[in-house]
């Protein structure tokens, strides 16, 4: 019987904080998989996957290679920071800080290893109408952010004007990738112009101590 074959087990434990991310046998793929959506992230030590769907919103993708522990996130920066170059001091570049380290912290938390972690990022699509540099300003921000931080970026597939949808395996480091050329709905663009909404309404959360 192969791993696509087998029948659904309970899902593996999530760690405590994790809880409220949906997670769901996925048949084709013999295991779990957590979906988030704008704003989530989740990081596993656990046989299961992470997917999502990104529209200009950007993922880094992060894991230890030896022990297979890693995450992904999903966030966009607020667009509410004015329209200048973004300063360390700014809302926007607080925001991502925020988004990054709160994920590469959990993955430290269980791993004790920084030096070799392993970073791939999507996303950043030019799909929200009327504002073209939204997925341009996030593409921007997480190379930034890893470049700063001494993160090397393994691999990454960023930009254009299709939604991607993602599904992100750590215990080998494995991305599955497909840019959804065609939608039947606006979902994508609803989702993450809400979400975008909310961004402008919600105060920027404090700095993070990064372990």
């Amino acid at each position: 019987m192969n791993s696509a074959q087998k029948k659904p087990q309970p899902p593996p434990l999530s760690l405590p904080w994790f809880q409220n991310v949906n997670r769901f046998w996925v048949q084709n793929q013999g295991r779990f998989m957590a979906k988030i959506m704008p704003g989530e992230y989740y990081v596993t030590n656990q046989e299961e996957l992470i997917g999502t769907v990104l529209g200009s919103c950007i993922s880094a993708c992060v894991r230890d290679p030896a022990s297979g522990v890693g995450g992904m996130n999903h966030f966009m920066l607020p667009q509410n920071a004015g329209g200048g170059r973004m300063d360390i001091l700014s809302d926007a570049f607080r925001y991502g800080n925020y988004a990054m380290e709160h994920l590469i912290n959990d993955v430290m938390k269980l791993t004790g290893k920084r030096s070799t972690l392993e970073v791939k990022i999507f996303g950043g699509a030019n799909v929200i109408r009327g504002m073209s540099s939204v997925g341009e300003k996030n593409i921007d921000f997480v190379r930034r952010y890893l470049e700063v931080d001494g993160f090397k970026i393994m691999s990454e597939d960023v930009g254009g004007d299709y939604p991607r949808k993602i599904l992100y395996d750590p215990s080998n480091g494995k991305v599955m990738m497909k840019r959804l050329k065609s939608l039947h709905n606006d979902t994508v663009i609803q989702r993450e112009e809400h979400y975008m909404d909310e961004l402008s309404h919600t105060k920027v959360a404090g700095d993070v101590d990064l372990f």
